[in-house]
């Protein structure tokens, strides 16, 4: 009989609410190896090309992805919410398709350290920025690691992942 590895014991407790951060990279070694082979190694957050990777995901590598992700518009107006996120806000993914991101589902981000960061991108047309940021907004404050992104197709993506 085999042991489990430490991915398995960090899903188990994930699955069951005990655990908020992510595994190493080492732990996920197994993972990021099959490239290709499932929608998590596809999309990891601590990826360099995570932002490249996103236009060329299907929704359902999208949706089954560990972390938020949202698409957004140069003004900030949702086009893609992940399933990840919607847990995350407790905003359901057909209710957050067309608002706002930044005044309306996430109004604590409405300032310089973080709308101001995706606006600079929007208007320089590049962008790849990544912060530690805290959520308030209809919850408890939450600490995130965030990354906005600007893919080659000019695509904006903000990705959140729960430390």
């Amino acid at each position: 009989m085999t042991s489990p590895s430490s991915q398995d014991l960090y899903s188990f407790l994930k699955d069951r609410g005990l655990t908020h951060s992510s595994p190493s990279k080492d732990d996920r070694s197994d993972e990021t190896s099959n490239e290709g082979s499932g929608s998590r190694s596809f999309l990891d957050f601590d990826n360099d090309d995570i932002g490249e990777k996103l236009h060329e995901a299907d929704r359902d590598q999208l949706n089954s992805a560990d972390f938020g992700i949202v698409k957004v518009d140069d003004e900030g107006y949702v086009e893609f919410y992940n399933r990840y996120e919607s847990g995350l806000s407790g905003v359901a993914p057909e209710d957050a398709q067309g608002r706002n991101f930044f005044t309306h589902l996430a109004p604590c981000s409405n300032n310089r350290i973080f709308q101001g960061r995706f606006k600079k991108g929007v208007q320089s047309g590049s962008m790849d920025e990544r912060f530690t940021y805290t959520f308030t907004y209809k919850m408890r404050p939450t600490l995130v690691d965030v990354r906005l992104y600007r893919d080659a197709q000019n695509n904006n993506w903000v990705m959140v992942q729960k430390r």
